[in-house]
């Protein structure tokens, strides 16, 4: 990245990233994460709730994702010692929700092409 003239390079845990994209792709890349941090943007979610949400996602898949998003700050895992079985909930940390503006404006992004290039039909 070139920043005020000169070649700068980004390094987080041990990552060397070129660019800010670079960096934001780290921390949202992929197909799932972006969908699973918005649907936590507003309240604590348990597994299953996630799964209802976002049917097509597979459970392995959903795992994989909260345990990324889990090591990379952006969620948090709360777990409920309760008599079994334990609840376990996920929510946004501090550092996850300061990716709601963009998540909301990717959101409205892509309300306005669907209604342009595409069609919305009800299920």
């Amino acid at each position: 990245m070139i920043l005020n003239g000169k070649e700068i390079r980004v390094i987080i845990d041990g990552g060397n990233f070129h660019c800010a994209m670079d960096v934001a792709s780290k921390y949202l890349g992929g197909k799932w994460k972006t969908i699973v941090l918005w649907y936590l943007k507003d309240e604590e979610q348990r597994f299953a709730d996630l799964k209802r949400v976002i049917p097509q996602i597979s459970d392995r898949m959903l795992s994989i994702t909260l345990k990324q998003l889990e090591d990379d700050g952006l969620i948090d895992k709360e777990v409920y010692t309760t008599k079994p079985p334990h609840k376990v909930g996920y929510l946004l940390s501090d550092f996850g929700k300061s990716s709601v503006p963009m998540l909301e404006a990717i959101a409205h992004w892509g309300r306005a092409v669907s209604k342009t290039r595409g069609k919305i039909v009800e299920v």
